[in-house]
């Protein structure tokens, strides 16, 4: 059950824009991220939740999507996301979190996989869009995850021996992202 739902945990970048996301539902993803580790359990993480249509239209432009599809400017209207979990990093408790920003991503992430959602981590996007959200100075902005239901398929590829690792997109538009197989990531086994 476990090893399905981080299956269908995939980067989504296509979505039903017009479905908003209640933000109930948003607050439960961001206590599954709060139910996480915490390094030294400081929890400098904080979250700014958005669902309003109007600011999800004044977030998109500063965002930069898959840097691998070079041609790709990223989702057309109606196919935006329908809201955005902002993850900041209060610097009053910490000046880094890259290990809590890890688990509590994927753990939203696997929250929206559980109720039919995609999501996709954004960690490229203007420096404006701190402004544009209005976050207080001893906050700095360190990711963004896009939210909605997704409407395109990704497809996890076997990579071929000495084969890229970089996504791309079929004719279809199909999304495919190539894995590394489990032998050629286990460095040795000590075993019992």
């Amino acid at each position: 059950m476990l090893y399905d739902l981080v299956r269908k945990t995939r980067s989504f970048r296509r979505f039903q824009q017009e479905e908003v996301i209640d933000m109930e539902i948003l607050k439960s993803f961001v206590d599954l991220a709060r139910l996480g580790g915490s390094a030294r359990n400081v929890q400098p993480l904080k979250y700014m939740l958005v669902n309003a249509p109007v600011f999800n239209a004044q977030i998109f432009p500063h965002l930069f999507w898959a840097g691998y599809l070079k041609d790709w400017p990223g989702p057309e209207e109606g196919e935006r996301p329908s809201a955005y979990i902002i993850c900041l990093l209060d610097t009053s408790l910490s000046n880094e979190a890259e290990c809590d920003l890890g688990i509590a991503t994927q753990n939203i992430l696997l929250g929206a996989a559980e109720k039919g959602l995609g999501g996709c981590r954004i960690a490229s996007f203007s420096p404006e869009l701190k402004d544009v959200l209005a976050v207080e100075g001893h906050l700095r902005i360190l990711m963004v995850l896009a939210l909605g239901r997704a409407v395109e398929k990704v497809f996890l590829d076997k990579r071929k021996p000495e084969g890229d690792i970089k996504y791309w997109r079929d004719a279809d538009q199909i999304h495919h992202v190539p894995k590394r197989s489990l032998e050629e990531i286990i460095a040795g086994e000590i075993a019992a």
